[in-house]
């Protein structure tokens, strides 16, 4: 099953392990070791962050190797883009209806 973008940044945790990710490739033990939850449940997070394509994780040598793929978020900006010119839109026009009252 492929999830969305949406579903993988709904989590906190996994929010935070995309920043540690964007900053440097890392282990699997070295994510895990960032979080109170067991290393079964970071795995977890991966494997949803891999499925949505957030992050690749390779084979080297015995470690698996987690890196961050950010430009998938670009789905994730192009759609609070839209809500983004709706508010401006919003706050423009209340804006010019507080200047006409105060006029």
């Amino acid at each position: 099953m492929r999830r969305d973008v949406f579903q993988a940044i709904a989590d906190p945790t996994r929010r935070e392990i995309i920043g540690m990710l964007v900053q440097k490739p890392l282990n699997v033990n070295s994510v895990a070791e960032h979080f109170s939850t067991s290393r079964v449940a970071i795995s977890k997070h991966l494997k949803i962050l891999e499925e949505c394509g957030l992050v690749t994780v390779e084979q080297q040598g015995r470690e698996r190797i987690c890196m961050a793929q950010p430009e998938r978020l670009q789905e994730v900006a192009e759609w609070v883009e839209q809500y983004r010119q709706f508010w401006n839109e919003k706050l423009d026009a209340l804006e010019r209806y507080l200047a006409n009252l105060t006029s």
